[in-house]
């Protein structure tokens, strides 16, 4: 058995969901598995399939439907007319810098004068500020159009206005209770805005006014509307869907020099460019100027006229990249000790650890938080936030991220008392504090999360789309799969569970096997699965193993060939695995078991180590007190503290927590290591260390005592002392076996044992050999032997179905609710 690391969410349809599929699938030539996840997703019926599936320009909605665009197109329209200077107010992530650039080339396009604006990260913060205010103010600048912010700047806006500047906020962000007093506020998440669809990205909503501006939607810049969309975490569904997948087009046929030169320092292949490329490659380089040196940089990459600028300025941008992740990689280091010292100290107060990670350091880049807030998520699974502090003002400025379940606008509203601004949505969220409110802080965030999750919200949940079948995991349900694209957030590339197969062959890969790649075999068919950052599991799976995988499904292109993989997300066997080391020389030891947790690294698991008796726990004991064991004098001998080292008188009849049992030397029978398996609770893995002796499995037969016999009516007396290895020789069955038969017949009383001789005795009557003790011990001994002396594929299945049998016996007469 092996446990999954997330708790899974399997969905599924019910009859009439599997009868809309079959319709869709036979309707628009759809594989069942498609066509099922289409209906799962909201597409059950043949139209919105095909409109999902095929859907292009009329998918869009018309942006008068967006309140205040109607005045804010005709205040850009009188600007123009008027010449006056316009200024373009955008944010520092990716998005704002798409936004930014979008909102360049339309203003290029309308002949404005115009220029634009980006904030310093680190020296003026999010949004509009003052300062920003009066240098446009001194440049002439009478409207400002922001771009992904400006929803929150009351205050500011209002400035605006007392310096003679009227601001227009296009922005997507969650509007505030109080909504700034301005010339008109493009937002579809307004209360009162009939938009149809709220989740555009900044760059969207700018898209939107392009389009009524220009009169029709500018298509040549849906590439820029990818990147911001994308990087943003917006759903790809609705016009959002359409936009990226023009925007993909236009990428994989670019002639920008900036997006061209972008793709090259990132090692991406335009022609087969994906969404994934756009969020894992080219938006982490935009998001890097921002981050460590100010975002124009990546406005003029994505407006650069010329390929020389463009590669001067992609070089550039990868540069700050690698140095960004050197610093994510420091800051990480620094939080993991920090979140340990706050656990540390909670546990000696005897308190539980804070719900919510708060953490605060000197000199942390405010640029990068919010990373190193993602990093820390993926190890503990708390809702995060990381907050670099300014030594000198005592000011912390940082950004969140939350798990399922935790909304962190909601959470932050709730704080309003010590934030000085604050600002996002549900999943992620920046804001500004002193470092003296932090404590309360982190309390009322903690509080909150107590009160709003449920036990089950602290495990990761992994939503998983379908079950399927090796039938399913085809090359052509691939090719048809890639119908779903783009796939990102709202439109996740599909979770498939695969059942009903069995594990051919594992091995690690990458460098220190970092890396899993397994061959699954199922229905007579076989494929490969590859679990990035997986390697550690593969001295826990053991060949013929039962599994479970979900992942998703892809494909592997090499060498001009294509075939089907199953990329892992996460795994798990059902059942107890069985780890064979019978029979390796020096394996009969507990200084064999010592060596087997220090070579497959499951010494922090928990388990037990069990000895035959108490004369091998004492002799380990011992051993363990003069520093090797006394079977082999040259290994150290110490038991990690997560091991016990118990007999199976011991274990038999407790209820025991162990992940792993280690069985040191030969159990006493088999019937006692499926007792003691019964007795460990949570088993995922049973490890055999001891010698197999074949000769102890094989019992004799009927018609082997009926030989013996008529050899001993033959050959009686007989001197005791050669007698036996006469008979042996005879009979072809070693000493050992013949002694027992002998046993037998004396019990019975067939022979006797006199003065050095085995005599033939007078039988008065036909007697079963069963009656003999000696038979019944020495039948039930070889069988249990044998047993033990199974194959592993045969000593697994019987070792789960005695485990299985005793759950059952445990529950008999319980009523499950």
């Amino acid at each position: 058995m092996l446990q999954s690391k997330t708790r899974w969410s399997l969905a599924s349809l019910d009859v009439e969901g599997e009868a809309r599929a079959a319709v869709l699938a036979r309707s628009l030539s759809l594989s069942p598995l498609v066509a099922r996840l289409l209906v799962q997703r909201g597409y059950d019926r043949v139209e919105s399939a095909r409109q999902f599936l095929h859907g292009g320009i009329e998918c869009l909605h018309d942006p008068f439907l967006l309140k205040g665009m109607k005045a804010a197109s005709e205040r850009i329209s009188l600007a123009r007319a008027h010449g006056e200077r316009v200024r373009i107010y955008g944010d520092y992530d990716a998005d704002g810098v798409s936004s930014t650039t979008l909102m360049t080339y339309l203003f290029k396009r309308l002949e404005l004068s115009f220029d634009h604006y980006i904030p310093h990260r680190t020296l003026e913060g999010y949004g509009l500020n003052k300062r920003a205010l009066d240098a446009a103010a001194a440049a002439g600048v009478t409207l400002i159009v922001t771009v992904d912010t400006g929803i929150s700047a009351v205050d500011e806006i209002a400035y605006a206005a007392e310096l003679g500047i009227d601001v227009i906020v296009t922005d997507h962000h969650e509007p505030p209770h109080i909504l700034p007093n301005a010339y008109a506020i493009v937002n579809p998440k307004q209360a009162d805005c009939d938009y149809p669809f709220k989740g555009l990205a900044g760059v969207g909503v700018a898209f939107k006014l392009a389009t009524a501006l220009l009169g029709e939607p500018p298509l040549e810049w849906t590439d820029v509307v990818a990147l911001g969309t994308v990087a943003d975490l917006m759903p790809l569904t609705d016009e959002n869907r359409v936009l990226v997948r023009f925007g993909l087009e236009q990428l994989r046929q670019t002639d920008k020099p900036g997006f061209r030169a972008l793709a090259e320092v990132g090692g991406v292949e335009l022609p087969a460019l994906l969404a994934t490329h756009i969020a894992f490659s080219m938006a982490p380089r935009i998001n890097a100027a921002g981050r460590l040196d100010h975002a124009n940089a990546a406005v003029e990459l994505l407006t650069a006229g010329t390929d020389e600028a463009a590669a001067a300025g992609a070089f550039r941008l990868d540069a700050l990249n690698k140095e960004r992740q050197g610093i994510v990689d420091d800051i990480v280091q620094q939080a993991q000790a920090m979140w340990a010292a706050k656990r540390e100290a909670a546990k000696e107060a005897g308190k539980p650890a804070p719900s919510v990670i708060v953490l605060a350091g000197e000199g942390w880049n405010a640029g990068v938080v919010g990373i190193v807030a993602s990093k820390m998520i993926e190890k503990h699974y708390k809702p995060t936030i990381i907050l670099g502090i300014d030594a000198e003002t005592g000011k912390c400025k940082g950004s969140a991220r939350s798990i399922e379940g935790y909304d962190l606008h909601a959470a932050l509203t709730e704080c309003e008392e010590w934030l000085e601004h604050y600002g996002g949505h549900q999943a992620a969220a920046g804001m500004t504090l002193h470092r003296d409110n932090l404590a309360p802080f982190e309390e009322k965030l903690s509080g909150l999360a107590d009160a709003w999750l449920e036990p089950e919200d602290w495990v990761p949940k992994l939503t998983v789309d379908l079950s399927c079948k090796m039938e399913d995991a085809t090359l052509k349900v691939r090719e048809q799969l890639a119908k779903l694209e783009p796939f990102g957030a709202g439109n996740a590339a599909p979770k498939l569970l695969l059942t009903g197969i069995t594990l051919a062959d594992r091995k690690t890969m990458g460098k220190d096997g970092a890396h899993l790649k397994l061959s699954l075999a199922g229905q007579g068919k076989m494929l490969d699965a590859v679990g990035f950052g997986y390697g550690h599991l593969a001295e826990r799976l053991t060949s013929g193993a039962k599994v479970e995988v979900v992942g998703e499904l892809a494909i592997n292109e090499w060498n001009g060939q294509r075939k089907a993989q199953f990329m892992l997300s996460d795994l798990r066997v059902p059942h107890i695995q069985l780890f064979d080391k019978r029979g390796e020389p020096d394996c009969d030891s507990v200084a064999a078991a010592v060596r087997l947790l220090s070579a497959t690294g499951i010494a922090q698991t928990g388990g037990i180590v069990l000895v035959p008796n108490e004369q091998w726990k004492e002799a380990a004991v011992q051993s363990e007190q003069s520093g090797s064991d006394q079977s082999d004098q040259s290994a150290p001998f110490q038991l990690p503290p997560a091991f016990r080292l118990l007999t199976y008188d011991e274990l038999i009849g407790q209820s025991v927590l162990g992940r792993h049992l280690i069985v040191a030397g030969k159990p006493p029978s088999a019937e006692r290591l499926s007792a003691a398996v019964a007795a460990c609770q949570e088993l995922e893995a049973v490890h055999l260390l001891y010698g197999i002796d074949k000769e102890q499995c094989e019992f004799p037969t009927r018609e082997e005592f009926g030989r013996l016999y008529q050899l001993l009516r033959r050959e009686c007396p007989l001197p005791e002392s050669s007698g036996r290895e006469t008979l042996a020789q005879r009979l072809e069955r070693s000493p050992r076996s013949v002694g027992l038969m002998l046993g037998v017949f004396e019990e019975l009383q067939f022979i006797a044992s006199e003065n050095g001789m085995i005599t033939l005795s007078a039988v008065t009557g036909k007697k079963e050999l069963s009656l003999s003790r000696t038979y019944r011990d020495g039948s039930r001994k070889a069988e249990s032997n044998a047993i033990l002396s199974l194959p592993v594929k045969q000593l697994s299945e019987w070792l789960n179905v005695q485990k299985s049998i005793t759950h059952n016996d445990q529950n008999e007469g319980v009523v499950h609710a």
